[in-house]
């Protein structure tokens, strides 16, 4: 935890605190081992021996799989959206040098991936897998990442993250005591339905959703993976102040809406904020 000293926020009396869970293990940062941690204890109980997973072909999910895949002694299947293409990405031959075996999806066949069709005919090729979603998200992860909040070990009241699929802040809203509330930032365009995909989670992994949560999503900058010059020059001159090097997919996105928020006003005085770094995803 470090706490950041920023004029920025210090003109509207509000205090930012960092936690730094991408440093909690490098191959496997942040959110991904929270995500990871009872799903592979399911897989391991019901007998699997092979964990079947979906990503992008910058996937730091498939990374994070094939590590932990190889840690617990699993076989991992890795199924790429889109066509091959050689030589691999750094990211993919990172997973591939962990044990993954790649598979590619047509973008098409991709979208219906969730489908029991398609995941019928992957098992078929596959064998008996254990099937994780893409980025990880299911009530296993909520319950992992729901831990996170009793971690910090400093005064908070909103508890910040920035949203792909969800699981991270159904957990750690699930994970706050008292009057304390969860903010996510979306990094997706158009991603009103994650309210109900992290409703949906916290009631899989709760019986019920919380309702101490929100999620800005005029902050994306684009889209995912998208970036803007704006965005660009913030990460820099963030990095230049504190010697943080956020990512533009997602820790960038959540601070610089941070910043924009409290310099709009939206958070009281005296609101001290507890910003997430997850990692790249």
């Amino acid at each position: 935890m470090k706490e950041l000293r920023d004029e920025r926020l210090g003109r509207v009396g509000v205090a930012l605190v960092v936690v730094r869970d991408d440093l909690v293990d490098p191959q496997l940062p942040g959110n991904k081992a929270r995500k990871l941690k009872y799903t592979l204890v399911e897989a391991r109980e019901r007998g699997f021996g092979t964990l079947l997973t979906f990503g992008g072909a910058y996937s730091n999910h498939l990374r994070a799989v094939a590590t932990a895949g190889r840690r617990r002694g699993f076989r991992t299947v890795g199924i790429v959206r889109g066509e091959e293409h050689l030589p691999l990405n750094p990211s993919l031959a990172y997973a591939a040098a962990q044990g993954m075996t790649l598979a590619y999806l047509d973008r098409e066949t991709y979208r219906r991936k969730h489908t029991d069709a398609v995941l019928a005919e992957l098992k078929q090729t596959w064998g008996d897998c254990y099937v994780i979603p893409e980025g990880g998200s299911n009530a296993l992860a909520v319950r992992g990442c729901a831990e996170l909040p009793a971690e910090i070990d400093a005064e908070y009241d909103v508890l910040c993250c920035p949203v792909g699929t969800g699981g991270t802040l159904a957990g750690i809203a699930g994970g706050l005591t008292g009057d304390r509330r969860a903010l996510g930032v979306a990094v997706l365009k158009g991603a009103g339905f994650l309210v109900d995909e992290v409703t949906e989670l916290q009631r899989q992994a709760f019986g019920t959703p919380t309702a101490n949560w929100r999620i800005d999503l005029d902050h994306h900058f684009g889209g995912y993976a998208k970036r803007t010059p704006q965005l660009d020059a913030f990460v820099a001159d963030f990095h230049h102040r504190h010697g943080l090097a956020l990512d533009p997919i997602y820790t960038g996105k959540l601070l610089a809406a941070l910043f924009d928020l409290a310099e709009q006003g939206a958070f009281a005085p005296g609101t001290r904020l507890a910003a997430v770094i997850t990692g790249s995803g």
